[in-house]
């Protein structure tokens, strides 16, 4: 029974490349929304908040 659950079970680099594939397009995300919240110019911010209501 041990064995069959074993063989059922992803290796390590599996559950490696999963969170990988998960944490690699989530730091880029939220690095992106810091870069934009400091960086955009006045107009742009003024766009983004007339958009919003």
């Amino acid at each position: 029974m041990w064995q069959l659950i074993m063989e059922r079970v992803p290796s390590m680099i599996g559950i490696f490349c999963t969170l990988l594939a998960f944490l690699v397009p989530y730091v880029i995300y939220k690095v992106n929304q810091k870069f934009h919240r400091e960086a955009d110019p006045p107009w742009k911010r003024e766009e983004k908040s007339s958009v919003k209501e």
